[in-house]
């Protein structure tokens, strides 16, 4: 490690002068930024904290009936407090890591973070999340931009984020073990305008919409309507621990069984 200044603001404005700092970064849980930092692949000035925002915290149920999560909320937090309210999200957060990531990590560091391998940016693109920053909102679909990669401008701050319910949900991961990350994850969300499909840990590109799928079960809900289709190996990730078409097979794979759990 290296000297940085620490700050950790009590208001979401607070927060945004801070991050205003030259070579400022926001600490949400830590559980990417500390290990980059302790391995020289990131090197703040000043690491701006946003776990004492208490406006950023917890669970609610919004007028609509979205839940809304604070973007400093402990997945922990979120496996508990959605359990009610959005059982597969709740689900998939509960899922996350071990117990000391899911009591330190955030849902807003994690998809601002947007590894390709997370968990939560299939919630998100999946259930059609809304994005709260500090100066905007932003729909899933325009987000999550690439590997790594996200709309979010330098200085911006997740404050909320926004899930619709569904009819329906599952989350389905084939689990890394060493990295309990997504070797694959699926996400399956039923709404009263069709079927939403997200993918991680699949993808070169990060999370994705499996649109032929989401055709498929918007006309029939059942593991047999995505029986004939296929996905392409072509430009998924190959590695150590899967080639490209074990990856393109698992989304068939477990896309069937996210819609047989959540029938």
């Amino acid at each position: 490690m290296y000297a940085f200044d620490f700050v950790k603001p009590s208001s979401i404005d607070g927060a945004a002068e801070a991050l205003q700092e030259e070579e400022a970064m926001a600490l949400g849980g830590g559980q990417t930024l500390i290990p980059s930092m302790k391995q020289r692949l990131a090197a703040p000035s000043v690491l701006v904290s946003l776990g004492g925002i208490a406006e950023m915290r917890g669970v609610c149920i919004a007028d609509d009936g979205a839940v809304c999560i604070g973007g400093a909320t402990p997945h922990a937090v979120v496996a508990a407090e959605a359990a009610a309210s959005y059982p597969a999200l709740a689900a998939l957060a509960g899922g996350i890591g071990d117990p000391a990531v899911r009591n330190r990590g955030t849902i807003g560091g994690s998809l601002a973070n947007n590894d390709p391998s997370a968990c939560y940016p299939a919630a998100a693109l999946g259930s059609g999340a809304t994005i709260v920053t500090n100066t905007r909102k932003i729909a899933a679909d325009d987000y999550f931009e690439g590997m790594f990669t996200t709309a979010l401008e330098p200085g911006e701050i997740i404050t909320e984020v926004r899930f619709p319910v569904p009819q329906a949900a599952n989350y389905q991961k084939f689990l890394q073990p060493a990295s309990r990350f997504a070797l694959t994850g699926v996400f399956v969300a039923k709404y009263a305008d069709g079927v939403r499909v997200a993918v991680t840990g699949a993808s070169e590109g990060g999370v994705f919409r499996w649109s032929e799928a989401e055709a498929a079960l918007s006309a029939d809900f059942s593991p047999a309507a995505v029986e004939g289709l296929t996905v392409s190996p072509e430009g998924m990730i190959g590695d150590l621990h899967g080639t490209p078409a074990y990856r393109a097979n698992l989304v068939k794979v477990l896309t069937k069984r996210a819609v047989a759990a959540a029938g």
